[in-house]
């Protein structure tokens, strides 16, 4: 008979059930989180029992999905309206949590030819997607516009025309952009992981990338937890606790990572014009309502809170933190240059990331028989978008420099870390001759 081989620890297994765990973790996650966001933000009150759809809505937005607003009151009356904005407090505990899950039996090493690793991601990408189809078709439903008292309140009684403004998910585009979203996570995910086994020549490329992949992980969630820091201060300081709790759990990132880039010198631009009621700090909210398009830089945001004036320093402190623990995730044998120009690219690809994922879009309008714009609160636009070259640019500059003085610090660290070490062995030689 031939011996039995017994595996040193239990083996993680990576089927279809276990696919269908990961893909039912990350989304009631963010059904939980995008339920209580949208709870403290009021939406629990809507009518004709909408909340569960928008509540799918607001979890097709973060993975990127469409959502058309349309609406009309017949011949009398046409709403227009649009909108794009991805809530990133539901897209990243979405991504932390199915990242994770991606990787544990990969960490178990139970995943290490190539095809069983495609077969484990095909599982839940296949899953990922009917998962997210089904949210689409329940994504939609229409609302009644209030028209207020009036003239137009009069016309749309007699014509029996009430407006009506709807949203419904676009499949076929909520299909693609979840499942570039979902490629985007596992990828980041396998950069950043440790002791997860690749095929092939997966690992010497996956080494090289790794250190500055995820100091740009580190460095986002530093940011979020500096930023829900600032914001749990604030409610207890000052009040509009629920507020302020809508704003963390569906938007907070889109909040400090503009903050970040804004740090390192880029700037945004934006309008507020209508009823919005924006969950926002006040200086913003006042920086934007204003006739014309705004700019938010540290010139306009020290204006009116000179503590504005430390972003750069918050930025720079996290940055070089990162940029420490890079390099010494690093061979001890890689240049102070090629340190920098990692972070630099790193960095450089994070800001297009969060230039693309941040800016917001909105508006919407009532024209009466195709005439105009009817304004009186009837119409509203919000917008915010930045300056992508110039913020890409500044981050490949704050990388470049972070990563030098980074790799000088991991330098001078293992010097230490070596002398250390030397002078312990030979007090120990001298005491154990």
């Amino acid at each position: 008979m031939s011996p039995v081989t017994v595996s040193a620890r239990p083996a993680a297994r990576h089927g279809w059930p276990e696919a269908l765990a990961v893909v039912l973790t990350g989304l009631a996650v963010m059904v939980l989180v995008a339920a209580a966001g949208l709870w403290a933000a009021g939406a629990a009150g809507l009518p004709d029992g909408a909340f569960p759809r928008v509540l799918a809505a607001t979890v097709v937005t973060a993975v990127g999905g469409s959502v058309r607003l349309t609406g009309n009151a017949g011949a009398l009356a046409r709403t227009e309206a649009g909108i794009t904005v991805l809530p990133l407090s539901v897209a990243l505990a979405g991504a932390l949590v199915v990242g994770t899950g991606f990787l544990r039996p990969l960490r178990h090493g139970t995943v290490t030819a190539a095809g069983e690793l495609a077969g484990w991601a095909v599982r839940v990408v296949v899953l990922w997607l009917l998962a997210l189809t089904g949210l689409a078709f329940a994504a939609r439903q229409t609302f009644a516009v209030d028209v207020g008292s009036g003239t137009l309140s009069d016309l749309t009684s007699l014509f029996e025309a009430e407006p009506r403004i709807g949203f419904t998910a676009d499949v076929p585009l909520t299909v693609l952009f979840a499942l570039l979203w979902l490629v985007g996570v596992l990828v980041v995910a396998l950069l950043a992981a440790r002791r997860v086994p690749l095929p092939g020549r997966a690992p010497r490329w996956r080494e090289r990338a790794r250190p500055a992949a995820r100091a740009m992980v580190e460095l986002l969630l530093a940011a979020v937890a500096v930023g829900l820091v600032v914001a749990l201060v604030t409610a207890a300081t000052r009040g509009h606790a629920r507020t302020t709790f809508a704003l963390i759990l569906l938007g907070l990132p889109n909040l400090v990572w503009p903050a970040l880039t804004i740090g390192l010198g880029a700037t945004w631009h934006g309008r507020v014009d209508g009823p919005f009621g924006l969950p926002v700090p006040h200086i913003l909210d006042v920086l934007l309502r204003t006739p014309d398009v705004s700019e938010v830089d540290l010139r306009t945001l020290s204006d009116y809170d000179a503590r504005m004036a430390w972003l750069p320093v918050a930025a720079g402190v996290l940055l070089l933190a990162v940029a420490v623990r890079a390099a010494l995730r690093s061979p001890a044998g890689t240049p102070l240059w090629l340190h920098a120009v990692r972070l630099g690219v790193a960095l450089a690809l994070t800001t297009l990331m969060i230039c693309l994922l941040c800016r917001i879009s909105a508006h919407y309008g009532l024209s009466l028989l195709g005439i105009g714009n009817l304004g009186g609160g009837l119409s509203g636009e919000l917008l915010l978008r930045p300056r992508t070259w110039q913020a890409v640019g500044l981050g490949a500059l704050w990388g470049l420099v972070a990563g030098f003085l980074g790799g000088l610090l991991a330098l001078a660290a293992r010097r230490r870390r070596r002398s250390s070490d030397g002078h312990h062995e030979r007090r120990n030689g001298a005491l154990h001759p």
